[in-house]
Order: C-alpha cells, then structure tokens, then sequence
C-alpha cells in the first residue's frame, strides 16, 4: 500500500481565517491638509463606529492610513489602512453617494410639482407679532400736535405809538 499510485486523499486543513476587521468600513471623508492627509472611515452596520485616522500614526485604537489614492472625481478616492498587521483597501460608500445630493442632485427645495399641475410657491414669510404684556393695556399712540414753520415776528414798539422816549 505505501508504493500504491493510489492514495487516500486527505484534506489540508487551512489555518483558521481571522475575521476581516474592515468587512464593513468604509470612507466617510477624506481631506489634505498642511499637516497631512485626514480620513474618517465608518462603519456601515455600527453606526457609532466612526475612526479619525491621519497619516501622522496610528490612532488610540490601532488604525493607521497605510496609502491613498487621491482622485479627482468624487467619491472615487480609496484608502488602505491597516490594522493589527492586516491591511484593506476601503472606498467611500457608493449606496451613500448615490442618494448624497450634489451637483448632479440638487436638493430639493418645497415641494415637487405634480406633472399636470401647476406649481404652487411656497407663502410668504409674515414674522410673528410680539405678545401683548399680561393684562396690560397698549397705550394710544403719541402724536404730536403742529408747529408753525415760520411763527409771526413779535412786534416792536414804534415811535409812532405815542409813548414818550
């Protein structure tokens, strides 16, 4: 049986796979700065997982920027990181950006128009009034009484009226 061409075959057994610590991250926000490249990378199932990574170091929970690709279209940038030894490539969420709006997707402003109807615009701002003071009456409004422009000039004793100087 040891010089048989036909062996038993057995199964290699692989080592056992470590979980991939950035299965669910992704870019959030990438930026350069004087000080050096900024990236926020978060993760799409835990919420409140969100890590500030720069390409000083590491960071207090063992992420470090490893490279960038920087690309001039939008969302197009990707970054690896690494972690514990293990690296991944990760790139912005597209399921996000899609629904992101931008240039191509304004946002959009009142209500849509339903096709066949026209257009309402949306009323006008009116600020609202001051309150009236508890109980207290507003008082009638001041006005002035008329001036004279010009009053007459007083009028000056003359030689005339007979009083004697």
């Amino acid at each position: 049986m040891k010089k048989s061409p036909f062996a038993v075959a057995t199964a290699v057994v692989a080592p056992a796979a470590t979980p991939n610590f950035a299965k669910d991250l992704y870019v959030a926000n990438a930026a350069r700065t004087t000080d050096g490249d900024l990236v926020t990378i978060q993760s799409a199932i835990d919420r409140n997982l969100k890590e500030y990574l720069t390409t000083k170091g590491p960071n207090e929970h063992g992420y470090a920027i490893s490279t960038i690709e920087w690309s001039e279209k939008p969302g197009q940038t990707k970054v690896t990181i690494s972690k514990d030894g293990q690296f991944a490539t990760l790139a912005f969420n597209q399921a996000l950006m899609a629904t992101a709006p931008g240039p191509a997707n304004p946002p959009p402003v009142g209500a849509l128009p339903i096709p066949g109807q026209p257009a309402v615009p949306p009323p006008a701002y009116v600020p609202p009034k001051p309150p009236n003071a508890a109980g207290i009456p507003t008082p009638p409004v001041h006005t002035r009484g008329m001036i004279q422009r010009n009053p007459a000039p007083a009028q000056r004793p003359n030689a005339d009226s007979g009083v004697d100087q």
